[in-house]
This record gives structure tokens, C-alpha cells and sequence, in this order.
């Protein structure tokens, strides 16, 4: 009932927006917009962040789903200034697009941080045997959610609702406007086609000769 009250509250401030007109100001309409969506937000972000970007959560981003959500937030203020999406789909299409770009330029800069801390520590002298400060993992993730924008729209807007948000079916097949079962079959192509792109990340592949 909480997903739809949302829904139905965000479709109906998306058509004051895209009425706005003239010297009416967009902000109070824009700023209405973001706290009535701000919980389904805040989940989306979480989701985000500790499924696909965990190692932000640690030291020494130590990024908690609030900070992001603020961010994501500020973002979209500027974004609905000059966009008007058409429908809650879209809305959420742009929220989704505004995390990405958050959490890959936070994973950016703390993959040239690391680096940098890299090279003077092999200024002094290699690390201990058995332990490496390599980071195969930012790379990784990195190389995933790249693969994951550029499958077809569709494919790539399902997929993101439900195995990277955690959004059930049902609620994503509601956002998008399609049935559950529809819903379903892009989410399995979407699987086929990332095992193909990312074939030399699976265990197996990277012990083959």
C-alpha cells in the first residue's frame, strides 16, 4: 500500500511540475516532490550502496545511505530544474541515473586515493608476504555496473529495480507499467547477457590459461 500511496503522490506532483509555466516558480513543486519520495529514496539508495558499492561503507569513505541520499537529493534539485519527466518511471529512471554517477565518482576518487597511497607505500618497500593492497574489487564492480549501462533500456531500467534496488517484482512491474511476468523475462535476458559480457570475471575463467 506504501509503494503505491508513493506512486500515486509522485505522478500527481510530476503533473504540477510539468504544468509550471511562466513566472510560477518550479522549486516549491520540485522540493514537494523529493520529500514526499524521499523514503522510497533513501531505500534505493541504501540498496545501492551497500549491494553494489560495499567497500564505500569502509574506512575511509566510511559512506553511510544518509550522506548519499543527500547528495542523490541535491542532484535532483538541479536535474528537475530542467527536466520534467513525464511519469513516475521516468522519475525514478533519473533518481537511479543521478545514484550511479554519485557512487562512481565517489568509487573513482577512492580508487585514486588508494592508488596514491600505493605508490608511496612501494616507494618505502613491498608489503609483507601474504598480504597485498591490490583492490580487485573496485575495478570489478566498476567493469559490472559499466556492462550493466549499456544493455538496452529496458532491460538495463528492470534490472536495476529489482536485483541491484531489491525492488519486489510486482512493485517494479507497477513502476514500469508492465506485467510481473514481463518483468521477470527481462530480468532473466538481463542475466544471460551479463554472463556473456563478463564471462573473464567468473572464478573459472580467470584460472583458465
Amino acid at each position: 500500500m506504501a509503494e503505491a500511496n508513493t506512486t500515486i503522490a509522485v505522478e500527481q506532483y510530476l503533473h504540477e511540475l510539468a504544468a509550471v509555466s511562466g513566472d510560477t516558480p518550479a522549486e516549491p513543486i520540485i522540493r514537494a516532490l523529493l520529500s514526499r519520495s524521499v523514503n522510497r529514496l533513501h531505500t534505493l539508495c541504501a540498496a545501492l550502496l551497500h549491494r553494489n558499492y560495499p567497500r564505500l561503507t569502509r574506512p575511509p569513505l566510511n559512506l553511510q545511505s544518509e550522506e548519499m541520499l543527500s547528495a542523490v537529493v541535491e542532484r535532483m534539485i538541479k536535474a528537475l530544474r530542467e527536466v520534467r519527466p513525464g511519469t513516475v518511471r521516468q522519475f525514478f529512471a533519473l533518481a537511479n541515473q543521478h545514484m550511479r554517477w554519485e557512487l562512481n565518482d565517489l568509487a573513482r576518487k577512492l580508487d585514486a586515493h588508494t592508488q596514491a597511497i600505493e605508490l608511496r607505500e612501494s616507494a618505502v618497500g613491498a608489503p609483507p608476504p601474504g598480504e597485498s593492497s591490490a583492490s580487485p574489487s573496485g575495478p570489478s564492480i566498476i567493469r559490472i555496473l559499466e556492462a550493466i549501462d549499456e544493455l538496452p533500456e529496458e532491460d538495463r531500467e528492470t534490472f536495476y529495480l529489482v536485483r541491484v534496488q531489491g525492488m519486489t517484482q510486482p512493485a517494479a512491474a507497477e513502476v514500469l507499467g508492465v506485467s510481473t511476468r514481463t518483468v521477470q523475462r527481462r530480468v532473466n535476458h538481463t542475466l544471460r547477457l551479463l554472463a556473456e559480457k563478463l564471462r573473464d570475471l567468473q572464478p573459472a575463467a580467470r584460472r583458465s590459461p
